[in-house]
Parts: C-alpha cells; sequence; structure tokens
C-alpha cells in the first residue's frame, strides 16, 4: 500500500486553483460574478482552505478581485490589463524563442507542426478550446526547449488574461490568432532562422495587443 498517500495540501491548492482559473477563462464564472469559497469548495470536493489560498492567488493574477469582510468577484475583461499582458507575454516569447531555436530537434519541429495542424482545424470549426489548446501546446514546445524557468512562469502568470479576451472576440465571430503566422513560425525554427522566428513571435503577440486595443 506504499502507492496509497495522503494529498498533499500543495496538490489541492493547485487543483483548486487551475480549476477556478479555467472556469474563469472559459466565461462558466462570469465577470463581475461573486465567488464564495464555500460554495466552490462543495463543488470542487475540497475543504474550504485550499479555495482560499486559489482565491489569493487568483487576485494576485488578476483574475479576482476582494474587498474584505465583503466580497471576492471576477474582474472585468480591461483592454488596458490585457495590453499590458500581452506585451509582457509577448517578451517572454520572443526571449524563449531566441534561445530556443538551436535547440529544437527534429522531434520537436514535428510537435509544432501537428498542433498546428490542430490549431487550424479548430478554427476551422469554431472550437475555441481546442484551438487555444493547440496554441498553446505550439508555443510551449520552445518554451520547454529554452529551459527559462522564469520566462514560463511569467507566461503561465499573466496568459489567463488573454485568454479570456481571446475567447470572447474568438466567440464573436473574430480571428483566433493565425495558423499561417504559426506556419511561418515553425518554417523559420525548421530552418535555424533565429532572427525570422523571433520576428514571428513578435508579430504574432503585436497582433494580440491590437485585439485588446480594438
Amino acid at each position: 500500500m506504499e502507492a496509497i498517500r495522503p494529498v498533499s495540501r500543495t496538490l489541492l491548492r493547485d487543483r483548486a486553483y487551475a480549476a477556478i482559473r479555467d472556469a474563469i477563462v472559459a466565461g462558466e464564472i462570469e465577470p463581475g460574478a461573486v465567488v464564495r469559497d464555500a460554495e466552490l469548495a462543495e463543488r470542487l470536493g475540497l475543504s474550504r482552505a485550499p479555495v482560499r489560498e486559489a482565491f489569493s492567488r487568483l487576485v494576485d493574477e488578476g483574475l479576482l478581485e476582494s474587498k474584505p469582510q465583503s466580497y471576492t468577484r471576477v474582474t472585468p475583461v480591461v483592454a488596458a490589463d490585457v495590453r499590458d499582458a500581452a506585451a509582457v507575454v509577448g517578451a517572454m516569447h520572443e526571449l524563449v524563442t531566441r534561445v530556443a531555436v538551436d535547440r529544437l530537434r527534429a522531434s520537436d519541429i514535428e510537435t509544432m507542426r501537428e498542433a498546428n495542424e490542430r490549431f487550424a482545424d479548430a478554427v476551422g470549426t469554431g472550437d475555441v478550446d481546442s484551438a487555444l489548446r493547440a496554441d498553446d501546446e505550439l508555443h510551449e514546445v520552445l518554451i520547454r526547449a529554452s529551459r527559462n524557468r522564469a520566462a514560463a512562469a511569467t507566461v503561465a502568470r499573466y496568459t489567463p488574461l488573454i485568454r479570456r479576451l481571446e475567447r470572447r472576440r474568438f466567440g464573436e465571430g473574430g480571428a483566433c490568432r493565425s495558423p499561417g503566422l504559426h506556419e511561418r513560425l515553425i518554417e523559420a525554427c525548421a530552418a535555424g532562422d533565429t532572427e525570422a522566428a523571433v520576428r514571428v513571435t513578435a508579430e504574432i503577440w503585436r497582433g494580440l495587443e491590437e485585439l485588446a486595443a480594438d
């Protein structure tokens, strides 16, 4: 029975955080909605402690706002906040791309191609969840190859703010990035052309800043 061990408090906190974050990003918990630790703890099958810890982290990351002894609620989607987040995340992606290109293997390029095929299919069918998941998988190849943990943590922290706007615009019939831009990025990576890869990465994230401005 050595494999059967209690789940650590840290894992419970992370589980609560991921579930609530994803529900906010997906719009299942709408902007302005009041969230209560007891209610969400019951829905998640957890105690209130890890949910409260998740709330604290989500407040710090800008997805929740809290007034002590009054309320905790989902923040509105604010264009300026999304632009700021896109600028920071874009800078991190440029950084990891500059380091990662020379480290990529043939299998990494193939993983990126397969992710972009899924991305293009999802965009074509209007499947926002699959599109964003494939987008993450594609860019994660470069993040992982860079081995830059600080950049990875920054991307993970600020991407949810951007995702809320991307999901909304996608649902309104707008574009969800471009498979063509991804293809150009992949070709640059396959050719070992670091500067071209960085330029395309900058173009991708500049488009997200413009999306927020619109």
